[in-house]
Protein backbone atom coordinates (compact mmCIF):
# COMPACT_ATOMS: atom_id res chain seq x y z
CA UNK A 1 0.00 0.00 0.00
CA UNK A 2 2.69 2.42 0.43
CA UNK A 3 6.18 3.05 -0.24
CA UNK A 4 8.69 5.64 -1.65
CA UNK A 5 12.41 5.71 -1.51
CA UNK A 6 14.73 7.85 0.88
CA UNK A 7 17.43 9.90 -0.28
CA UNK A 8 19.85 11.55 1.65
CA UNK A 9 21.71 14.99 0.07
CA UNK A 10 25.13 12.89 0.65
CA UNK A 11 24.30 9.54 0.23
CA UNK A 12 22.07 7.47 -1.95
CA UNK A 13 20.20 4.62 -0.43
CA UNK A 14 20.42 1.51 -2.14
CA UNK A 15 18.04 -1.23 -2.57
CA UNK A 16 18.77 -3.47 0.11
CA UNK A 17 19.97 -7.20 -0.43
CA UNK A 18 17.81 -10.53 -0.73
CA UNK A 19 18.34 -13.51 0.75
CA UNK A 20 16.38 -16.98 -0.27
CA UNK A 21 15.82 -19.12 2.41
CA UNK A 22 14.16 -22.47 0.92
CA UNK A 23 10.76 -21.60 -0.45
CA UNK A 24 10.60 -18.91 2.22
CA UNK A 25 12.44 -15.65 0.82
CA UNK A 26 13.17 -12.84 3.54
CA UNK A 27 13.74 -9.14 2.37
CA UNK A 28 14.27 -5.63 4.11
CA UNK A 29 12.12 -3.18 2.52
CA UNK A 30 12.97 -0.06 4.17
CA UNK A 31 15.97 1.31 5.13
CA UNK A 32 15.43 3.31 8.92
CA UNK A 33 14.52 6.97 8.25
CA UNK A 34 16.79 8.34 10.96
CA UNK A 35 19.72 6.83 9.86
CA UNK A 36 19.01 8.54 6.37
CA UNK A 37 18.21 11.92 8.06
CA UNK A 38 21.04 12.04 10.30
CA UNK A 39 23.49 11.45 7.17
CA UNK A 40 21.41 14.25 5.37
CA UNK A 41 22.11 16.64 8.03
CA UNK A 42 25.62 16.08 8.55
CA UNK A 43 26.25 16.88 4.39
CA UNK A 44 24.66 20.43 5.24
CA UNK A 45 26.27 23.58 5.43
CA UNK A 46 29.55 21.97 3.36
CA UNK A 47 29.08 18.41 3.23
CA UNK A 48 31.24 17.68 6.44
CA UNK A 49 31.15 17.52 9.88
CA UNK A 50 33.39 19.98 11.95
CA UNK A 51 36.50 18.08 12.69
CA UNK A 52 38.08 17.68 16.52
CA UNK A 53 34.64 18.08 17.65
CA UNK A 54 32.95 20.85 19.30
CA UNK A 55 34.78 24.24 20.04
CA UNK A 56 35.27 25.38 23.16
CA UNK A 57 32.30 26.07 25.73
CA UNK A 58 29.72 24.42 23.25
CA UNK A 59 28.19 21.59 24.74
CA UNK A 60 28.36 17.90 23.04
CA UNK A 61 25.25 16.80 21.09
CA UNK A 62 23.10 14.11 22.58
CA UNK A 63 23.91 11.06 21.20
CA UNK A 64 21.13 9.93 18.67
CA UNK A 65 19.37 7.01 19.75
CA UNK A 66 19.52 3.69 17.52
CA UNK A 67 16.97 3.83 15.16
CA UNK A 68 14.13 1.32 15.14
CA UNK A 69 14.66 -2.30 12.88
CA UNK A 70 13.97 -2.10 9.84
CA UNK A 71 10.68 -3.64 8.48
CA UNK A 72 11.30 -6.85 7.58
CA UNK A 73 8.66 -8.99 4.87
CA UNK A 74 9.11 -12.43 4.03
CA UNK A 75 7.22 -14.63 1.51
CA UNK A 76 5.99 -18.03 0.99
CA UNK A 77 4.99 -19.59 -1.91
CA UNK A 78 1.77 -21.33 -1.78
CA UNK A 79 -0.49 -22.74 -4.21
CA UNK A 80 0.38 -20.77 -7.34
CA UNK A 81 1.30 -17.48 -5.60
CA UNK A 82 3.54 -15.83 -3.20
CA UNK A 83 2.07 -14.63 0.19
CA UNK A 84 3.94 -11.91 1.96
CA UNK A 85 3.84 -11.76 5.77
CA UNK A 86 5.47 -10.21 8.89
CA UNK A 87 6.59 -11.81 11.97
CA UNK A 88 7.04 -10.52 15.05
CA UNK A 89 7.49 -11.72 19.00
CA UNK A 90 8.05 -15.01 19.74
CA UNK A 91 6.02 -18.20 21.36
CA UNK A 92 2.72 -19.73 20.35
CA UNK A 93 1.98 -18.36 17.12
CA UNK A 94 -0.97 -16.12 16.27
CA UNK A 95 -1.76 -15.45 12.53
CA UNK A 96 -3.54 -12.12 12.04
CA UNK A 97 -5.83 -12.44 8.79
CA UNK A 98 -7.16 -8.88 7.11
CA UNK A 99 -10.07 -8.39 5.29
CA UNK A 100 -11.22 -6.40 2.47
CA UNK A 101 -9.72 -3.08 1.11
CA UNK A 102 -7.17 -4.06 3.80
CA UNK A 103 -3.26 -5.46 3.80
CA UNK A 104 -1.04 -7.10 6.57
CA UNK A 105 -0.23 -3.21 7.29
CA UNK A 106 -4.02 -2.63 8.57
CA UNK A 107 -3.10 -5.06 11.62
CA UNK A 108 -0.28 -2.03 12.62
CA UNK A 109 -1.75 -1.53 15.75
CA UNK A 110 -2.44 -5.11 16.99
CA UNK A 111 1.03 -6.72 15.55
CA UNK A 112 3.27 -5.00 18.30
CA UNK A 113 0.60 -5.45 21.31
CA UNK A 114 0.44 -9.19 20.75
CA UNK A 115 4.09 -9.42 19.96
CA UNK A 116 5.06 -8.74 23.60
CA UNK A 117 3.16 -12.58 24.44
CA UNK A 118 2.89 -14.29 21.08
CA UNK A 119 4.71 -15.21 17.74
CA UNK A 120 2.97 -12.68 15.63
CA UNK A 121 2.75 -13.24 11.87
CA UNK A 122 0.44 -10.87 9.71
CA UNK A 123 0.16 -11.70 5.98
CA UNK A 124 -1.67 -10.31 2.80
CA UNK A 125 -3.80 -12.36 1.14
CA UNK A 126 -3.28 -13.35 -2.51
CA UNK A 127 -3.98 -10.38 -4.83
CA UNK A 128 -3.32 -7.76 -1.99
CA UNK A 129 -0.42 -5.19 -1.34
CA UNK A 130 2.13 -5.77 -1.14
CA UNK A 131 1.95 -9.16 -3.24
CA UNK A 132 1.85 -8.91 -7.65
CA UNK A 133 -1.27 -8.30 -8.30
CA UNK A 134 -1.00 -10.34 -11.36
CA UNK A 135 -4.16 -12.12 -12.27
CA UNK A 136 -3.73 -15.98 -12.01
CA UNK A 137 -7.20 -16.88 -13.41
CA UNK A 138 -8.63 -17.79 -10.13
CA UNK A 139 -12.20 -16.60 -8.59
CA UNK A 140 -11.68 -14.41 -5.23
CA UNK A 141 -13.47 -17.40 -3.22
CA UNK A 142 -13.62 -18.00 0.16
CA UNK A 143 -12.25 -21.27 -0.60
CA UNK A 144 -9.58 -20.04 -2.30
CA UNK A 145 -8.18 -17.86 0.42
CA UNK A 146 -9.14 -20.79 3.15
CA UNK A 147 -6.95 -23.22 1.17
CA UNK A 148 -3.75 -19.88 1.27
CA UNK A 149 -4.48 -19.72 4.96
CA UNK A 150 -3.31 -23.56 5.56
CA UNK A 151 -0.65 -23.76 3.48
CA UNK A 152 0.86 -21.08 4.86
CA UNK A 153 0.48 -22.42 8.43
CA UNK A 154 1.88 -25.70 6.81
CA UNK A 155 4.63 -24.18 4.83
CA UNK A 156 5.80 -22.09 8.39
CA UNK A 157 5.61 -25.22 10.29
CA UNK A 158 3.21 -23.40 12.70
CA UNK A 159 1.71 -25.89 15.08
CA UNK A 160 -2.00 -24.68 16.72
CA UNK A 161 -2.11 -21.24 15.90
CA UNK A 162 -4.48 -18.78 17.26
CA UNK A 163 -6.47 -17.41 14.22
CA UNK A 164 -7.59 -13.81 14.14
CA UNK A 165 -9.53 -12.26 11.99
CA UNK A 166 -11.76 -9.26 10.66
CA UNK A 167 -14.67 -8.84 8.10
CA UNK A 168 -13.59 -10.92 4.67
CA UNK A 169 -10.89 -12.33 6.65
CA UNK A 170 -12.91 -13.68 10.04
CA UNK A 171 -14.86 -15.17 6.91
CA UNK A 172 -11.40 -17.22 5.55
CA UNK A 173 -10.69 -17.68 9.58
CA UNK A 174 -14.11 -19.50 10.29
CA UNK A 175 -13.70 -21.90 7.31
CA UNK A 176 -10.51 -22.70 8.00
CA UNK A 177 -11.68 -23.48 11.68
CA UNK A 178 -14.16 -25.93 9.92
CA UNK A 179 -12.12 -27.66 7.48
CA UNK A 180 -9.06 -28.12 9.37
CA UNK A 181 -9.77 -27.52 13.38
CA UNK A 182 -6.43 -29.77 14.50
CA UNK A 183 -4.56 -26.29 13.22
CA UNK A 184 -6.67 -24.13 15.69
CA UNK A 185 -5.84 -23.38 19.12
CA UNK A 186 -8.09 -20.62 19.46
CA UNK A 187 -10.45 -18.29 16.84
CA UNK A 188 -11.38 -14.71 17.01
CA UNK A 189 -14.09 -13.59 14.35
CA UNK A 190 -14.95 -9.67 14.14
CA UNK A 191 -18.11 -9.47 11.32
CA UNK A 192 -17.99 -12.13 8.95
CA UNK A 193 -19.68 -10.83 6.08
CA UNK A 194 -21.89 -13.89 5.91
CA UNK A 195 -24.12 -12.27 4.03
CA UNK A 196 -26.81 -14.60 2.80
CA UNK A 197 -27.36 -15.52 6.63
CA UNK A 198 -29.57 -12.29 6.60
CA UNK A 199 -32.35 -13.48 4.52
CA UNK A 200 -33.31 -16.38 7.20
CA UNK A 201 -35.64 -13.49 8.73
CA UNK A 202 -37.29 -10.69 7.06
CA UNK A 203 -35.86 -8.01 8.59
CA UNK A 204 -32.45 -9.16 7.53
CA UNK A 205 -33.73 -10.48 4.25
CA UNK A 206 -34.47 -6.34 4.41
CA UNK A 207 -31.30 -5.13 5.32
CA UNK A 208 -29.53 -7.93 2.71
CA UNK A 209 -31.43 -6.20 0.04
CA UNK A 210 -30.75 -2.80 1.09
CA UNK A 211 -27.21 -3.55 1.09
CA UNK A 212 -26.96 -4.68 -2.25
CA UNK A 213 -29.09 -1.81 -3.92
CA UNK A 214 -26.94 0.94 -2.20
CA UNK A 215 -24.13 -0.58 -1.50
CA UNK A 216 -22.74 -3.42 -4.16
CA UNK A 217 -24.62 -2.38 -6.96
CA UNK A 218 -23.25 1.32 -7.04
CA UNK A 219 -19.50 0.12 -6.56
CA UNK A 220 -19.97 -2.07 -9.31
CA UNK A 221 -21.70 0.61 -11.63
CA UNK A 222 -18.55 3.15 -10.38
CA UNK A 223 -16.05 0.09 -11.51
CA UNK A 224 -17.71 -0.30 -14.77
CA UNK A 225 -17.83 3.59 -15.73
CA UNK A 226 -13.76 3.51 -14.59
CA UNK A 227 -14.35 5.93 -11.40
CA UNK A 228 -12.32 3.99 -9.18
CA UNK A 229 -12.58 6.70 -6.50
CA UNK A 230 -16.52 6.77 -6.79
CA UNK A 231 -16.52 2.85 -6.48
CA UNK A 232 -14.06 2.78 -3.08
CA UNK A 233 -15.94 5.81 -1.74
CA UNK A 234 -19.50 3.82 -2.08
CA UNK A 235 -18.20 0.69 -0.47
CA UNK A 236 -16.11 1.99 2.47
CA UNK A 237 -18.81 4.63 3.17
CA UNK A 238 -21.96 1.53 2.97
CA UNK A 239 -19.40 -0.69 4.66
CA UNK A 240 -18.44 1.08 7.73
CA UNK A 241 -22.32 2.94 7.81
CA UNK A 242 -21.07 6.17 7.63
CA UNK A 243 -21.74 8.48 5.13
CA UNK A 244 -18.58 10.49 4.39
CA UNK A 245 -16.34 8.57 6.04
CA UNK A 246 -14.14 7.92 2.46
CA UNK A 247 -14.03 11.62 2.39
CA UNK A 248 -13.26 12.70 5.67
CA UNK A 249 -9.92 10.52 5.58
CA UNK A 250 -6.80 12.28 5.27
CA UNK A 251 -5.40 12.75 1.51
CA UNK A 252 -2.99 10.22 2.39
CA UNK A 253 -5.46 7.61 4.09
CA UNK A 254 -7.37 7.75 0.67
CA UNK A 255 -4.48 7.53 -1.44
CA UNK A 256 -3.10 4.76 -0.10
CA UNK A 257 -6.77 2.57 -0.74
CA UNK A 258 -6.49 2.90 -4.60
CA UNK A 259 -4.02 0.32 -4.74
CA UNK A 260 -6.34 -1.80 -3.05
CA UNK A 261 -8.88 -1.02 -6.29
CA UNK A 262 -7.89 -4.38 -8.37
CA UNK A 263 -8.92 -6.29 -5.34
CA UNK A 264 -11.99 -4.99 -4.87
CA UNK A 265 -12.93 -5.16 -8.49
CA UNK A 266 -12.06 -8.90 -8.07
CA UNK A 267 -14.76 -9.09 -5.43
CA UNK A 268 -17.82 -7.73 -6.99
CA UNK A 269 -17.71 -9.81 -10.09
CA UNK A 270 -16.96 -13.47 -8.42
CA UNK A 271 -20.26 -15.07 -8.27
CA UNK A 272 -21.63 -14.45 -4.82
CA UNK A 273 -21.82 -18.21 -4.22
CA UNK A 274 -18.76 -18.67 -4.28
CA UNK A 275 -17.53 -14.94 -2.94
CA UNK A 276 -20.07 -15.35 -0.02
CA UNK A 277 -20.88 -19.06 0.19
CA UNK A 278 -23.86 -19.19 3.52
CA UNK A 279 -21.91 -22.15 5.24
CA UNK A 280 -24.25 -24.36 7.27
CA UNK A 281 -25.54 -23.10 11.00
CA UNK A 282 -25.12 -26.91 11.60
CA UNK A 283 -21.23 -26.92 10.46
CA UNK A 284 -20.58 -24.22 11.84
CA UNK A 285 -21.47 -25.18 15.17
CA UNK A 286 -19.72 -28.47 15.10
CA UNK A 287 -16.35 -26.65 15.56
CA UNK A 288 -15.01 -27.33 19.07
CA UNK A 289 -12.29 -24.89 19.45
CA UNK A 290 -12.27 -21.39 21.67
CA UNK A 291 -13.65 -18.75 19.88
CA UNK A 292 -14.30 -15.06 20.36
CA UNK A 293 -16.99 -13.17 18.44
CA UNK A 294 -16.22 -9.47 18.32
CA UNK A 295 -18.23 -6.74 17.05
CA UNK A 296 -17.87 -3.16 16.61
CA UNK A 297 -20.55 -0.95 18.57
CA UNK A 298 -21.85 1.41 15.95
CA UNK A 299 -21.19 -1.35 13.09
CA UNK A 300 -24.61 -1.05 10.74
CA UNK A 301 -27.54 -2.97 11.93
CA UNK A 302 -26.65 -6.13 9.58
CA UNK A 303 -23.11 -7.12 10.94
CA UNK A 304 -25.15 -7.00 14.16
CA UNK A 305 -27.69 -9.53 12.60
CA UNK A 306 -24.93 -11.45 11.42
CA UNK A 307 -23.11 -11.87 14.59
CA UNK A 308 -26.22 -12.59 16.69
CA UNK A 309 -26.68 -15.66 13.85
CA UNK A 310 -22.98 -16.48 14.15
CA UNK A 311 -23.40 -16.49 18.34
CA UNK A 312 -26.97 -18.33 17.76
CA UNK A 313 -25.44 -21.49 15.90
CA UNK A 314 -21.64 -21.08 17.27
CA UNK A 315 -20.62 -22.58 20.57
CA UNK A 316 -18.57 -19.07 21.45
CA UNK A 317 -16.83 -18.83 24.83
CA UNK A 318 -17.28 -15.24 24.37
CA UNK A 319 -19.54 -12.51 22.12
CA UNK A 320 -17.60 -9.20 23.19
CA UNK A 321 -18.37 -5.87 21.75
CA UNK A 322 -15.94 -3.10 21.12
CA UNK A 323 -17.53 0.33 22.12
CA UNK A 324 -17.22 2.97 19.48
CA UNK A 325 -15.95 1.20 16.92
CA UNK A 326 -17.51 0.93 13.45
CA UNK A 327 -17.12 -2.45 11.34
CA UNK A 328 -13.72 -2.54 11.32
CA UNK A 329 -12.90 -2.79 15.20
CA UNK A 330 -9.38 -3.23 15.51
CA UNK A 331 -8.77 -0.01 13.37
CA UNK A 332 -11.41 2.22 15.24
CA UNK A 333 -10.91 1.50 18.65
CA UNK A 334 -6.97 -0.81 18.64
CA UNK A 335 -7.13 -0.01 23.10
CA UNK A 336 -10.09 -1.55 24.11
CA UNK A 337 -10.02 -4.05 20.96
CA UNK A 338 -6.17 -5.83 22.17
CA UNK A 339 -7.43 -5.52 25.51
CA UNK A 340 -10.51 -8.02 24.71
CA UNK A 341 -8.50 -10.02 22.50
CA UNK A 342 -5.65 -10.57 24.72
CA UNK A 343 -7.62 -11.53 27.41
CA UNK A 344 -9.08 -14.25 25.53
CA UNK A 345 -6.22 -15.72 24.27
CA UNK A 346 -3.84 -15.41 27.38
CA UNK A 347 -6.84 -17.57 28.52
CA UNK A 348 -6.69 -19.81 25.73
Amino acid sequence: MKGTGARAACAVARPPPRRYLGDVRTVTLAAPALALFATGLACHRGGRAPAGGPGPGVPAPAPVPPPPPPLVLRAVHVGGTSLQFEERGAGTPLVLVHGTLETLDSWRPQIDAFATRFRVIAYSRRYHPPNAPRPDGEAYSLSLHADDLIRLIEALGLERVHLVGSCYGAYVALLVTMRRPDLVRSLVVAEPPIIPWLARTPEGDSLRRAFEATVLEPTRRAFARGDSVGGVRRFLDGVSGRPGHFDALTEAARAALLPLVSELRLELRTDPAVYMPPLSCANVGRIRNSVLVVSGERSPPLFHLITEELARCLPAEEVAGVPGAGHASHADNPPSYNAVVLRFLMKN
